[in-house]
């Protein structure tokens, strides 16, 4: 859903100005996320195993019985919580470098999570039915609302409950990443997958990843902000 967030209506606030860092903010977590696996992705890890095998083991661990599967969608690694699968993708499912480990266990900390009925996951995934809802009436009310101008407070309106919606989301996104690298990085120490000179270089792995999150909060609200001031002006 980010990419709905690219889209600046022509209707000046003041909260404009916030727009240029916040979208920067988020080109650099971008750029820092896919540079930082990239070096690490580069680092074997003295364990040897593959990611699938650390996802596989960290479950076991806890017995549990999910499938692992592997996706060709390149960074596209996550839990899916309705189908309860760890999908991993080929650069992490197949390798044996640190980063693997560290994003592979990253995403077995989300089956954890909803193994064990982690709040902020289960209020997100709860939300996320609405959210859904939201991206996709978004982009047919920014059209509506360009075409008029954004001289309707009923458009408006609608628009700052999707764009509410999506804040929401972005930022009870955040806790259920935070505690699933946490988690990661505490399984894979306790299991002894990575040793102490290992784990800082995961650890940067899933900063982050976890950087991109919050820049992409940032810039929800931001957006959210934005939205109410075109409304009340209305």
């Amino acid at each position: 859903m980010d990419y709905l967030m690219y889209f600046f209506p022509y209707y000046f606030t003041p909260y404009d100005w916030l727009l240029i860092p916040a979208f920067i903010f988020m080109l650099v977590a971008q750029f820092k996320v896919s540079s930082t696996f990239k070096k690490y992705s580069r680092v074997p890890s003295r364990a040897g195993v593959t990611g699938a095998d650390v996802a596989r083991v960290l479950l076991q661990a806890r017995g549990i019985d999910l499938p692992i599967e592997r996706t060709e969608r390149q960074l596209g690694d996550h839990y899916d919580p309705v189908k309860k699968v760890v999908r991993l993708s080929p650069g992490v499912h197949d390798s044996t470098s640190v980063a693997a480990l560290g994003v592979a266990a990253h995403e077995t900390g989300h089956a954890l999570q909803h193994a064990d009925a982690y709040g902020p996951l289960v209020a997100r995934n709860a939300f996320f039915p609405v959210a859904g809802f939201a991206s996709k009436a978004m982009i047919p009310l920014l059209f509506l609302s360009v075409l008029t101008g954004f001289r309707f407070p009923l458009v408006l309106y609608a628009l700052v409950f999707c764009f509410a919606a999506y804040a929401i989301y972005a930022v009870v996104t955040l806790p259920v990443e935070f505690n699933a690298s946490s988690r990661a990085l505490k399984l894979l120490g306790n299991a002894g997958i990575l040793t102490a000179d290992e784990t800082p270089k995961a650890r940067a792995v899933l900063n982050a990843a976890a950087l991109t999150y919050v820049a992409s909060a940032a810039y929800a609200v931001i957006n959210l902000l934005r939205i109410l001031a075109m409304a009340r002006d209305e």
